[in-house]
């Protein structure tokens, strides 16, 4: 396995593939599904025996090479012969599917070696283990349409104030939060996330609060502060006292994202109840719930 630079590309890639395939490896240090990825990679370059040569790019450092291969997701990986790219794959797929992927390429024998291939039915070595947020993102890669992993992953960035990546990860979610209270959440949290940095100091919006208690922007604003830091019982107590004074403030702004909160509070893995029995719930979120309830139709 070798890393390849801008220096040496045309050497260790172009001009080597013209002898052995070449297997280029697009990566990051950041991305989870390349972790997950790259010791299969090279695991099969000892089982391969020569066959083909692994060639590792880190597109972080090597952003001449990336655009170079036009990547858009990563990990990304291309095999060339004869200085060109003749087939590719996106995502961090099983080590099965790869050997299927190579098998179709790269010759029977090394080429100044009659080396035996490893048994494809050899126990691979366990990769590092992935945390829920790699886990995540290998999900994605695989399937990116998997929306019940996105909001998940899009929840965990927010929780990690990860605020741009997250914006970047809920993209394909947008125009889908009418239908889906959880993403309509995530739009909001993301929303507060985003306006937290710009708002005026929590000390400045607590004395313009106190000065005037209808000054529900200033509420509104000191709410997103809360939110942003997931402060929940905070930023819905804020949003109550707007709702006291003017239930239908800023066209429904106030209860809306109240409603986003009680939702960003109840964990979206939480157990269906059985048939006929009530869903456990919170305490806290019962609570605030039954005083939205009574705000509403006092």
């Amino acid at each position: 396995m070798i890393d390849a630079t801008v220096a040496n590309f045309e050497t260790e890639v172009v001009e080597a593939s013209n002898t052995v395939p070449v297997l280029v490896d697009l990566w990051a240090p950041w991305c989870g599904p390349c972790r997950a990825l790259g010791p299969i990679l090279e695991k099969l370059e000892v089982a391969y025996a020569g066959r083909f040569k692994l060639v590792k790019i880190n597109t972080e450092e090597e952003q001449e090479l990336a655009a170079a291969f036009g990547v858009r997701s990563i990990p990304m990986v291309m095999l060339l012969k004869d200085g060109q790219p003749v087939d590719g794959f996106v995502g961090a797929l099983p080590e099965g599917q790869i050997r299927a992927f190579l098998d179709k390429h790269v010759p029977e024998t090394a080429p100044e070696a009659d080396q035996a291939e490893a048994p494809a039915d050899a126990t691979p070595e366990p990769g590092p283990a992935l945390s829920p947020l790699e886990k995540l993102q290998q999900d994605l890669a695989t399937n990116p349409a998997n929306d019940t992993a996105r909001k998940a992953y899009v929840e965990l960035l927010l929780k990690d104030g990860r605020t741009a990546d997250a914006k970047m990860a809920f993209e394909p979610l947008v125009g889908k939060a009418l239908g889906d209270a959880r993403i309509q959440a995530l739009a909001d949290w993301l929303t507060a996330a985003q306006a937290a940095p710009g708002l005026p100091a929590a000390a400045a919006l607590q004395a313009s609060i106190a000065a005037n208690k209808r000054d529900f922007d200033a509420r509104y604003a000191l709410a997103q502060q809360h939110m942003a830091a997931q402060q929940w019982a905070a930023a819905l107590d804020e949003l109550l006292e707007i709702l006291m004074r003017d239930k239908a403030w800023n066209d429904d702004r106030a209860r809306k994202t109240f409603v986003s909160i009680l939702e960003l509070m109840t964990p979206a893995d939480a157990p269906k109840p059985a048939p006929g029995q009530p869903p456990v719930t919170d305490p806290t979120v019962e609570s605030y719930r039954r005083r939205l309830s009574m705000t509403v139709l006092s």
